[in-house]
């Protein structure tokens, strides 16, 4: 029976990150630098507020488009972007996931077209193909793995629908510049294409302030800007995400959510309003422990001898391994094999990450200690 499958299910992968993660289940004893999973505990302020919303039952279905207190809190949240929405232009969703998967459901038909850049998160192109549309990578590996208007330009056709701005990056860490962000709003100013802006890693800028395309006045009306929790208070298992669109658009695309799961986890959404009430500045110490780290990591592996952008984002660093003369995945592998230490093929990120790994740096300094020492070690047996 399995060819009643549908085609494009059958079609689409695992996440290339999950299955090198699965292998690595297979070493014992090794370093892990491949999840993007905080290590720090969810504050226990949120914590006891979930405790709090189980003793007082508050278990029951909430309004599709989430609590509205939560929404409130959202909408006050986000503002430090200059960003502004009103509650029905907020959508809380079961992770940024889903909120990425509604919102392209929402705007995509057979045969449209969506720009991305490469490498890149691999959790867009399965979406966007089971929708029918079709992934154009843009390839991002001279520009400093910056997505730019003039690389966007080349690629813009008839049939494009939306363009993804996945900053800052995850694999690369990299962010857009608000010159960078206007020179693209400018571009698609007068087209009728829309922005998807997944900024799930704003609160995860180190050196200046986070900036979004949808701050621009003439394009918020193009915008969709995705956001959460997991990544800025570590609540990754309470699977909380934010859509804030137009209401044009998320009249549209409350159908599609409420369809998919009918509201996000309730106990989790109350979470998730002590979070962004009495937590707003949570983040805060875990950035600045982040920022640490990556300066360590950077100035390791440029001593090592790789090329490697410095990220400004997120916790990833993506450096390349093309001297060594072995696929990403051959390196990953027998760095595993040989010195039980686990990062990700940059082949997991679209073929335009073929010739880097990725490392992440969410884990202790002792951790990453360890780890990048015996990174040193087996690219000196090279």
């Amino acid at each position: 029976m399995e060819h009643l499958i549908n085609k494009r299910v059958k079609e689409i992968e695992i996440s290339g990150i999950r299955k090198f993660y699965n292998l690595v289940s297979q070493y014992k004893d090794t370093i892990s630098l491949t999840i993007g999973q905080p290590d720090f505990p969810t504050p226990q302020h949120i914590k006891d507020s979930t405790k709090l919303a189980l003793d007082n039952n508050k278990t029951a279905y909430t309004h599709n488009a989430g609590l509205l207190e939560l929404r409130t809190a959202a909408k006050k949240f986000i503002s430090k972007y200059n960003l502004y929405y009103d509650e029905d232009e907020i959508i809380v969703t079961n992770g940024a996931s889903e909120a990425i998967d509604t919102s392209l459901r929402t705007i995509l038909e057979e045969g449209c077209e969506v720009i991305l850049p490469g490498p890149v998160y691999p959790g867009y192109e399965p979406i966007i193909r089971l929708c029918g549309a079709k992934p154009v990578y843009v390839d991002v590996r001279d520009s400093s793995f910056k997505l730019t208007a003039n690389k966007i330009k080349e690629k813009l056709t008839s049939n494009t629908r939306c363009i993804i701005l996945p900053y800052p990056s995850n694999p690369t860490g990299v962010v857009l510049s608000k010159d960078e962000l206007y020179d693209i709003a400018q571009l698609i100013k007068d087209k009728d294409i829309f922005i998807l802006s997944d900024e799930i890693y704003s609160e995860l800028v180190y050196d200046y302030p986070h900036n979004s395309i949808a701050s621009i006045d003439f394009i918020k009306n193009k915008a969709i800007v995705i956001n959460g929790l997991s990544k800025s208070h570590s609540m990754t298992g309470f699977r909380i995400g934010f859509i804030f669109a137009p209401s044009y658009i998320t009249k549209h695309a409350i159908k599609v959510h409420q369809y998919n799961s009918t509201c996000a986890c309730t106990i989790s959404q109350y979470a998730a309003l002590e979070a962004l009430t009495n937590g707003a500045d949570d983040s805060l110490v875990m950035k600045l422990e982040y920022k640490k780290r990556r300066d360590y990591v950077y100035e390791r592996l440029i001593k090592m001898g790789f090329e490697v952008e410095k990220p400004n984002g997120a916790f990833y660093i993506f450096p390349s391994i093309s001297k060594f003369g072995m696929s990403s995945f051959d390196f990953a592998l027998k760095l595993l094999e040989s010195k039980k230490v686990a990062v990700v093929p940059g082949s997991a990120f679209s073929i335009y990450g073929e010739g880097f790994i990725r490392i992440s740096y969410a884990y202790s300094m002792d951790v990453l200690e360890d780890g990048l020492n015996r990174i040193e070690q087996f690219v000196k047996s090279l």
